[in-house]
């Protein structure tokens, strides 16, 4: 399955992949090389999402989209958290190119104020959670509903997380599936 390359060129977006350098709750780079896939169901759905963020003045900044499996291991044995994690026996929907993390931004190139940084392991992270501030309810709000009106499907603990419904019918993948590989200089 060939998985689809996400860029500013080609999207319109900005990149800031949080696991290709240290600003990540693991405190390490865990890809090598920065980059950004969906499959091709996934990123239909992100170019919706995308056009209707536009409309109305917002741009989006990715975080993580795919994300090989040997990542995830690595996630998974630094923080073992199921409420954050998915443990990669299962496999996680990144490990599909099935779900992106992401924020929305403004004309400026701000992250708009949702409550906590992307990757908060904290209720305050949750969907629906009333313990932050009023303006980053309503930024929530207006992502999720971006993202749920062009077909995705949310994740309760994690504000920047979208996936495909059903994401678990597609395979988990690895690194080699890339013709260019992210892991490569991880030791995985």
């Amino acid at each position: 399955m060939a998985l689809i390359p996400i860029t500013p060129d080609s999207h319109g977006i900005e990149l800031e992949i949080a696991y290709a350098g240290p600003d990540n709750f693991t405190g390490e780079a865990v890809y090598a090389r920065g980059a950004c896939y969906l499959h091709e169901e996934a990123e239909t759905l992100l170019r919706c999402a995308i056009e209707m963020a536009k409309r109305i003045g917002f741009g989006v900044r990715i975080y993580d989209a795919f994300r090989p499996s040997e990542a995830q291991w690595k996630l998974w044995t630094h923080t073992p958290d199921p409420e954050f994690l998915a443990d990669p026996r299962r496999g996680s929907p990144h490990s599909r190119g099935a779900a992106v993390d992401l924020t929305l931004i403004d004309k400026g190139g701000q992250a708009l104020d949702m409550g906590t940084q992307f990757d908060a392991f904290t209720p305050l992270s949750h969907h629906g959670n009333t313990d932050i501030a009023p303006e980053a309810e309503r930024n929530r709000a207006l992502l999720i509903g971006l993202m749920t009106s062009a077909g995705w499907d949310f994740y309760r603990n994690e504000w920047w997380h979208y996936q495909l419904f059903d994401a678990r019918r597609l395979p988990v993948l690895s690194d080699t599936v890339l013709d260019v590989p992210m892991m490569a200089e991880t030791g995985l």
